[in-house]
């Protein structure tokens, strides 16, 4: 058998790609992927985007301090409509840093087609919902000066 390929799509340059395919239970009763759908695959993109970095979500909970990356803010526009089986990617790219956030770009495409766009905020926070610094390591991974 030969090796299987990374699940968590790849890294090109400074943004990361994840193939998606849409399944049945991704649509809704038109056939059409529901709106929903959208945000779970770029929620995919931008944890496989921090796994392939070396960030993993149980690392994090387990940490000296314990925290979590959560949605601030989620913007998304729909463009056109995804169909069962549909083969689509989802660009994620880092558009602004600050020593707590991280705003990403995400385009969800089928064929180089955008279908949706979306703008969101991160944020790092401990169990009591506080916001933390990021770690040096992330804020270098994803393009600040050390």
């Amino acid at each position: 058998m030969t090796a299987w390929p990374d699940l968590a799509g790849g890294i090109d340059g400074a943004r990361h790609i994840l193939p998606v395919r849409v399944y049945f239970e991704d649509t809704d009763f038109s056939g059409l992927a529901y709106h929903g759908s959208f945000v779970r695959w770029c929620e995919r993109g931008r944890s496989d985007w921090l796994r392939l970095l070396g960030v993993h979500h149980s690392e994090l909970a387990a940490g000296a301090e314990p925290s979590a990356f959560v949605v601030r803010r989620l913007t998304i526009d729909y463009l056109k409509p995804a169909r069962i089986d549909d083969v689509l990617e989802v660009v994620s790219s880092c558009t602004k840093l600050t020593t707590a956030t991280l705003t990403l770009a995400q385009e969800v495409r089928r064929e180089g087609v955008p279908l949706a766009n979306a703008e969101v905020l991160v944020v790092l926070v401990n169990r009591k919902g506080r916001p933390l610094r990021l770690p040096a390591r992330v804020r270098t991974m994803f393009g600040a000066p050390e």
